[in-house]
């Protein structure tokens, strides 16, 4: 049913467009692979592979999946980085049937033993690199089957040999492990191209990404983003940026980790679009990414603002060739204006700034890439059939200019947290709008600024980072009595942890604590600065009263 857009809206873009054009994220990449077949899907290492290899490859380790015996909804991780195989694993996953979750690389056996067990993860897709961490929680867990790959196992066979020599043996980057059973990438696909792939009817309404995100009780949490949510948000993106987006077959950089739900967005539009994405699977080498973006003319690029400065401040990006740059596109953390002042200069194209959260697939609002030439400093207007209301303790909505909590309502927000009722109903409101936990106020053109957060969440390098887990992992160590966290600004990362300690043990100090952190919690999570207090302080029912801390 046809609704009245909000107020100053885009002139070009329909509120109202159609998101319809897919059932389902399995039709649209088997209609992108159909679509764009003969045209470059991915790049990365060097090497290469067309849509039509995607979709014979997908089908091949779909085939391998069912062939183990798992069953439709089943649930199989992907604990991988930015390389080729991603993007095979996590389609075949969807085709055949069966329920994607992404996996952090980095992290920890503690954290990985919750999300597998959480998940009741079934089968786990794993670079060699990260399979010692595996071995540690395996037994603990419900996953049956382990399928390892190597770093350069979608190249061609001599480059393959040398690179997956040289990240084991010269670079020292495996580390040993042992996980009996476990099957090789490269295997699974010849095993699943013996026999078809079973065609499994895949419905809007199944759960296509269990996409793990932090809460206010420190325990993560598995947001269930159905195939309708997530190929929703990808058609709104498309409809709401149809007149800046790059035409078909442009280059795409995807630096930021597909795991991650901004990523993995991104990703789907490209299929959609028939872009060929650029991986980068080690963004952090500056000096190499740079020198990749050196021969490699692109037109679209996501990134946060961690990312953007770090590109500026390396050595040889004010060389580059920026010609054929399109659009930028912002989010995970706020991007400030000194950074997108200093990009546009350099660029010659401002940072549109989005926002979105894992529950909503993600995107619910961001600046228009046809109409917008400089930074705004918000978040911009809502996509298309996205309803945004302000609200404040009570759900009522706020008055214009207010600030109020942002609750949204739209095709691409999620049905709930996988198997935590109590969690999901009070993610809603008593009308049905999802309240995103951040206070936001709208400007006199509608559009939407994020001006605090009603949780304590940290945002480190646009990764959400809750205290009370920190202050839980802390806290098991004998020697301290009591712990506290927050964030505190960075130039580095826009938030890093501050943690406040009460000792136990007069001789604990601040390398001991470091080193428990490195061990217990993965890095964007440690906190950078350990500062040793006699109290904290605290409300009349012992509540630490993190506002002064801060």
């Amino acid at each position: 049913m046809s609704q009245p857009a909000p107020e100053h809206y885009p002139t070009g873009v329909d509120f109202n467009a159609s998101l319809d054009t897919y059932a389902t994220v399995v039709e649209l990449i088997e209609t992108a692979c159909k679509t764009h077949r003969d045209r470059i899907c991915a790049e990365c290492l060097g090497g290469a592979y067309t849509f039509g290899e995607l979709d014979s490859r997908a089908a091949d380790f779909a085939s391998f999946l069912q062939q183990l015996g798992l069953q439709p909804g089943d649930r199989v991780a992907v604990m991988l980085p930015n390389i080729g195989q991603f993007g095979i694993a996590s389609f075949g996953i969807l085709r055949g049937g069966f329920t994607s979750v992404n996996v952090n690389p980095l992290y920890t056996a503690r954290e990985l033993r919750h999300q597998l067990n959480d998940s009741g993860a079934k089968a786990i897709v794993i670079l060699e690199n990260f399979a010692a961490t595996l071995e540690e929680v395996i037994a603990d867990t419900s996953v049956e089957h382990v399928i390892i790959t190597r770093m350069g196992d979608m190249l061609p066979a001599l480059k393959r040999t040398l690179v997956n020599l040289v990240v084991k043996h010269l670079k020292k980057m495996v580390p040993g492990f042992s996980l009996p059973g476990a099957i090789a990438f490269r295997d699974a696909l010849t095993r699943g191209s013996t026999q078809p792939m079973t065609k499994a009817e895949v419905k809007p309404d199944d759960i296509a990404f269990i996409q793990y995100t932090g809460g206010t009780t420190g325990v993560a949490k598995g947001a269930v983003l159905t195939q309708s949510n997530v190929v929703s948000n990808v058609m709104q993106g498309m409809a709401y940026n149809a007149q800046g987006l790059p035409d078909t077959g442009s280059r795409v950089i995807q630096p930021l980790p597909l795991y991650h739900i901004f990523a993995l967005g991104m990703a789907l539009i490209c299929f959609a679009k028939g872009y060929r994405q650029l991986l980068i699977p080690n963004p952090r080498d500056m000096k190499g990414f740079v020198k990749e973006l050196s021969t490699k003319p692109f037109a679209m690029m996501p990134g946060v603002n961690t990312l953007f400065n770090g590109l500026m401040n390396t050595p040889g990006f004010d060389d580059l060739d920026f010609s054929t740059v399109k659009c930028i596109f912002g989010g995970g953390t706020a991007t400030l204006k000194d950074t997108s002042d200093r990009w546009q200069k350099i660029t010659g194209r401002p940072i549109l700034e989005g926002y979105g959260l894992s529950e909503t697939s993600p995107v619910l609002t961001g600046n228009h890439a046809g109409t917008t030439e400089e930074f705004t400093g918000t978040v911009g207007h809502p996509m298309p059939g996205t309803h945004i209301s302000l609200r404040d303790e009570d759900e009522n909505e706020v008055a214009q200019g207010e600030p109020g909590e942002l609750c949204a309502k739209g095709p691409q927000v999620f049905k709930g947290y996988y198997n935590r009722p109590d969690e999901t109903e009070k993610a809603f409101t008593k009308d049905g709008y999802f309240k995103t936990g951040d206070i936001a106020v709208m400007d006199e053109k509608g559009r939407y600024k994020i001006v605090d957060r009603k949780k304590d969440m940290i945002i480190v390098s646009g990764f959400n980072v809750f205290p009370t887990e920190i202050e839980g992992v802390v806290s098991e160590m004998e020697a301290v009595m009591e712990c506290a966290c927050i964030g505190v600004p960075s130039e580095k990362t826009g938030e890093t942890p501050k943690l406040f300690i009460i000792k136990k043990d007069d001789g604990l100090n601040e390398d001991q604590v470091l080193a428990y952190c490195r061990d217990n919690l993965t890095a964007y999570k440690r906190p950078s600065i350990i500062t040793f207090v006699d109290d904290l302080p605290k409300s009349p029912v012992g509540k630490v009263l993190r506002k002064e801390l801060r």
